[in-house]
C-alpha cells in the first residue's frame, strides 16, 4: 500500500508537471485581468512543450539506447534529458511568454531554467540530485513569492505545497530512489533558483 502511495505521489508531483502547475496557479491567484484567450495561450503551449515533448523525447532516447530507465537514476543518463528540457524551457521563455507577457511567469520559468542548468552541471560532474524535489521546491517558492507580491492570503495553498514537499521526500526515500542529501540538495536548488530572481519582478 505504501509503495503504491509513494508511486502515486511521485507521479502527481513529477517535475515535468511543475511548469504547468505553476502557470495554472498563477492564473488562479493573479488580480490582473487575464482573459481566457491569454490563459489558454500560455497553459496549452507550456503543457505541450514541458510535458508532451519531453515524454516523447524520453521514449526516443530509450529506443536509441541512450538511457536504461525512465527513472534516470545515473548522472550519465540525465545529461541528454536535461539538455532537452532546458532547451524547451528556453523556448517557452523566448516564444510563448512574450506573446502574452507576464513578468511573474517569465521569471518563474527563468528560475526553472536556472535550476535545470544547475542539475545539468551537477550531472556532468557525476552528481545526482532529486529532480522531483527541485520541481516541488521551485513551485513552493513561487507560491510564497506570489503571496507576497500580490499581498494575497494563500496560506492554505502554501501549506498544502509544504505538506506535498514532505510527502514527496518520504515517497522517494521509501522507494529507495534517493538519499537524504540528494533530496535536500534538489529542494534547495528549486527554492534558491526562484528566490534569487525575485528581485527582478517583485
Amino acid at each position: 500500500m505504501m509503495r503504491l502511495f509513494s508511486k502515486l505521489i511521485s507521479f502527481i508531483l513529477h517535475p515535468l508537471f511543475i511548469p504547468t502547475y505553476g502557470t495554472v496557479f498563477y492564473f488562479m491567484v493573479t488580480p490582473k485581468y487575464s482573459p481566457l484567450e491569454m490563459q489558454g495561450g500560455n497553459i496549452l503551449p507550456i503543457f505541450i512543450l514541458t510535458v508532451i515533448i519531453p515524454l516523447a523525447s524520453l521514449l526516443i532516447l530509450k529506443q536509441l539506447g541512450m538511457m536504461r530507465s525512465p527513472l534516470l537514476q545515473s548522472a550519465e543518463e540525465r545529461i541528454y534529458p536535461l539538455l532537452i528540457f532546458l532547451a524547451l524551457i528556453l523556448m517557452v521563455l523566448l516564444n510563448i511568454i512574450p506573446n502574452h507577457y507576464t513578468a511573474e511567469l517569465y521569471y518563474y520559468f527563468m528560475g526553472m531554467a536556472l535550476a535545470t542548468a544547475s542539475c545539468l552541471f551537477l550531472a556532468l560532474l557525476g552528481k545526482v540530485v532529486s529532480l522531483h524535489m527541485v520541481g516541488i521546491g521551485s513551485l513552493l517558492m513561487f507560491m510564497v513569492n506570489l503571496s507576497i507580491h500580490f499581498e494575497k492570503n494563500i496560506v492554505v495553498a502554501i501549506s498544502l505545497c509544504t505538506l506535498a514537499c514532505g510527502l514527496l521526500a518520504s515517497a522517494r526515500l521509501f522507494l529507495k530512489l534517493h538519499g537524504r542529501a540528494a533530496l535536500l540538495t534538489g529542494w534547495l536548488i528549486g527554492l534558491i533558483s526562484q528566490l534569487i530572481l525575485v528581485q527582478f519582478w517583485m
